[in-house]
């Protein structure tokens, strides 16, 4: 399924489960064709995500809205910035602010996170990656916050790339066994990644083919001995408790990229606010 497609469900079921059968609070009180404008205001400083998946939002209630945002997804914006100006029935603007909101502060929460990773790695050749760690539903808008924060997608699920891990391993017989018995049921342009601990398992997977080789929970002299193994022949990724204090330690290695599961599992929201102008 297309990412817009995805979208698309997601906002459905979000409508459906926040306005249900109407707003009875505003329909009570607010006449049917006033109009108002909302601004919205930063209350923290950071990278914005998700304005373009806002804005799906309002159009949801109301084809007619003028859509003024002053920054683009992945800009910086500090605190008291006005980020969009909105006009639109004033029902429109109050059905659409929550989930809005929702949307924007868990993605430009991601895209804040992510870009504080970037910006440790830079200079140095290696990339951030995301993960599948994601909330059931949500992966799409996650994986679009972690490119607005600057980082690296990885595979979106268990269809556009292999992962052998320890248990398809196992249950394989090895990880030789493995990777031949993936290759010969995929498409060739799918590419095989295969989870590593030790060094023989790196020179197995190099044998095998394998495209990219996780180095996983590994210590850094023996990344750095893995990185030399390779020698390029295959992609390297290090995985397993990464965080902010030892990513330049691990690019050291020489590593092509440093997955993160906690960009997008462990979210803060980044603190934003919407007020309705008369």
């Amino acid at each position: 399924m297309k990412g817009n497609d995805l979208i698309a469900k997601l906002l459905d079921i979000a409508i459906e489960e926040d306005v249900g059968t109407g707003d009875i609070t505003t329909d009570s009180i607010i006449p049917a064709h006033s109009r108002a404008v909302a601004e919205m205001k930063m209350k923290a400083d950071g990278v914005i995500s998700g304005l373009s998946v806002a804005k799906l939002v309002y159009e949801r209630f109301e084809s007619g809205i003028v859509w003024k945002p002053s920054v683009k997804d992945g800009a910086r914006v500090k605190k008291g910035d006005i980020i969009l100006s909105i006009e639109a029935n004033y029902l429109t603007l109050l059905l659409g602010e929550r989930l809005s909101l929702n949307i924007l502060q868990r993605m430009s929460g991601i895209a804040t996170e992510t870009a504080k990773y970037v910006q440790a790695l830079q200079g140095t050749g290696t990339q951030i990656l995301d993960t599948r760690k994601t909330v059931p539903g949500l992966r799409i808008l996650d994986k679009m916050a972690v490119k607005d924060g600057g980082g690296t997608n990885h595979r979106i699920g268990l269809y556009d790339l292999s992962m052998l891990k320890d248990n398809h391993i196992k249950v394989a017989g090895g990880i030789t066994a493995a990777v031949k018995a993936v290759r010969s049921k995929i498409k060739p342009n799918i590419k095989i990644e295969v989870e590593t601990t030790n060094i023989q398992e790196v020179q197995e997977a190099l044998n095998a083919g394998a495209d990219i080789i996780m180095l996983d929970n590994m210590d850094t002299h023996t990344m750095t001995e893995a990185v030399k193994l390779i020698g390029g022949k295959a992609k390297t990724e290090a995985s397993g408790n990464m965080s902010l204090e030892r990513l330049k330690e691990v690019a050291a290695t020489g590593v092509n990229y440093i997955s993160v599961g906690a960009l997008t599992h462990s979210v803060k929201a980044l603190d934003m606010s919407m007020n309705i102008k008369n």
